[in-house]
Formats: C-alpha cells, structure tokens, sequence
C-alpha cells in the first residue's frame, strides 16, 4: 500500500506491527513478523531512514526496544515530499511537452511547400529517391511489407548499405516477405544477412500492399498497389501512420518467423496451399492468385493440381468440394 512512499511490502509489515504493539522487542518483532533476523533489521534500518522509527530505547534487561513514529507525522512527511517530486516532474514533463511543440512546429515549417499530411511520389524514381532519403533519417525504428515475392537484385543492392547504416545507429528494422520470397536465391542471401546483423523477417502467404513505416512518424504506400511504378504517397497524417503501423502489427502477429522449412498444419497443409484453396474459394481466377501468391501461373497451375491429387479429385469443383468436407477451407 505505502510503495509509493518508499516502503517495499516487508517493511511496511514490520512498520505495523510496531505501531500496533508498541516497544518489542527484536525478537518479538522476528516471531510475530515470520520473518529472519536480518529481514526484520533491514526493515528496522529502512523505518529508521525514513524517520517512521523513534530511537530504540534499552530495556532494564539490556535489550532494545522499538516504538514506531506518530504515522500522522512520519507517514505525512512523506507523503508530502513524494508530492514534491512529482510536482517537479510534472513541470518537467510540462517544459518538455513545450519543446516538443517548438521542434514539431519548427519542423514543419522546414517542409517544401504545399506539403501538408501527404505529398504525392510521382513514379518509381522519385519514390525510390525519397525513401532512400527517409530511410538515411530513420532514429529508431522502419517496418516494411514487400508483397509479390522476391526483390529484384538491384533493388537488393540498393537496400542494403542503407540497412547496415540504420542497424549500427540502432534502428530497429522489421519486415513481412510473402512465402514465395524463397524463390529467388538472392533474396534469401539478402534475408540471411539482415537476421545477421539483427534485422528481423517474418512471411505470409499473401499482402495485399506494399508499405514502409518509419518512426511512427511518416508512411510510404502506393499510388496504385496493382502498379508499383506509378509512385507513391508520403502521408504524415498522425492517424494514418497510427493506421498503418497497426496493420503491419496485425500482420506481423500473424506472420511466420522465416525457417528452413515452411510449417505445416494438422492436415498437412503449408501457408501457401492454405491461403491458395481460400482464394480459390472466393472465385478467384488463377491469374489473380499468382499475383496475390507472388508467384507464377505456371507455379499456380502446379500447386492446383498437387493439391488435387492429394483429394482424389478428377477436377477443380471435385477438389474444392473434398476440402470442403475435409475441413480445409
């Protein structure tokens, strides 16, 4: 109850019991307290710091004895130098919630003109550019969903001088891969690297967009998410990137921590096949699927006739039926 004024849970018992019954003696005090010898003197030391402790007087019998301070002046001492401290720090908290204020404005003032909550990334290029130049001024955290499988080498080359120099000042960096990401060789090497040097990866079988955040402060996501090369959108809008870093934590709950192999269900499925049969359900061509899968037609078509296999099923709607019943979707 008194932990706020300094007194752990051992010697506020040790305080009430003096209190209650006033000059014990030591060994009275360790019987009725269940505690050892050197408990109940670290307690009596500890009362004694904090003035909750008159000064020990010496029984006929030469032994000490123990009285508790008046708690209306010992306990209200206290309690009003806690107050104190608090005070201090709320003018503490107040003065910097001021600078806070000053930077923030000083910052935005700083801003190219016409930019408000989003400035709009036409093309590759530019976004490219102003992501490498966020990226360089990340302080401590970047969080990253890169759906549609696996990065090209240049787009590799390009990230990793950027990460290194984020890991060694101590940013925090976070990315969700879709599964087919294994495809490619080199992403997987680029995966390695990154866990190396402290960077986490997770995977899922699909994203549905493409999106970086960096610091809870700024979020990059696409002009259009079905054409990466039309650009992007800045957003500096406290509730959007608030939206946006949500998503990322939902989906990195969600997502697998990269392995040497891709769990498997108690059906036997991987996250993959799983994520396919529930888009086959919704009616999705096979096009669609490769796109949101992150993999080929060819890679589609093959996962399907796999998993048709594995039903004894002679055609599509016979498969979808069999999972059906299996339980599978």
């Amino acid at each position: 109850m008194f932990d706020a004024l300094g007194l752990d849970p051992k010697t506020e018992a040790v305080y009430r019991l003096v209190l209650e019954e006033p000059e014990l003696r030591l060994d009275q005090i360790v019987s009725r307290a269940g505690r050892s010898a050197d408990e109940v003197r670290s307690a009596l030391d500890r009362l004694a710091d904090l003035c909750l402790l008159d000064q020990a007087e010496v029984h006929a019998a030469g032994e000490q004895l123990f009285r508790a301070a008046d708690p209306g002046v010992g306990l209200s001492y206290l309690l009003s130098r806690k107050e104190a401290e608090l005070a201090k720090q709320q003018r503490g908290l107040e003065e910097a919630r001021a600078a806070v204020s000053t930077l923030t404005a000083r910052r935005a003032s700083q801003l190219p003109r016409g930019f408000d909550v989003a400035k709009r990334l036409e093309g590759r290029d530019e976004m490219c550019e102003r992501l490498s130049e966020i990226a360089e001024l990340a302080r401590f955290e970047c969080l990253s969903m890169l759906p549609g499988g696996a990065q090209s080498p240049d787009s590799v080359a390009d990230s990793q001088p950027l990460d290194q120099r984020a890991l060694a000042r101590g940013v925090s960096i976070r990315i969700i891969y879709q599964d087919s990401f294994r495809n490619t060789p080199e992403t997987v090497r680029y995966v390695n690297w990154l866990g190396g040097l402290g960077g986490e990866a997770r995977t899922l079988p699909s994203l549905a967009i493409p999106m970086v955040v960096f610091d809870r402060e700024v979020a990059l996501v696409p002009l259009d998410p079905r054409d990466g090369r039309a650009g992007a959108l800045e957003l500096r809008s406290a509730g959007a990137v608030t939206v946006a870093r949500l998503l990322f934590e939902e989906y990195w709950e969600r997502a697998n921590p990269i392995g040497p192999a891709k769990p498997h269900d108690h059906h036997g499925l991987n996250p993959q096949e799983k994520e396919l049969l529930r888009l086959l359900a919704e009616g999705h061509t096979d096009e669609t699927v490769s796109r949101r899968l992150g993999v080929s037609l060819r890679t589609v078509r093959r996962m399907n006739a796999d998993l048709t296999g594995r039903l004894a099923a002679r055609s599509r709607f016979q498969a979808g039926a069999a999972a059906a019943r299996r339980g599978w979707v």
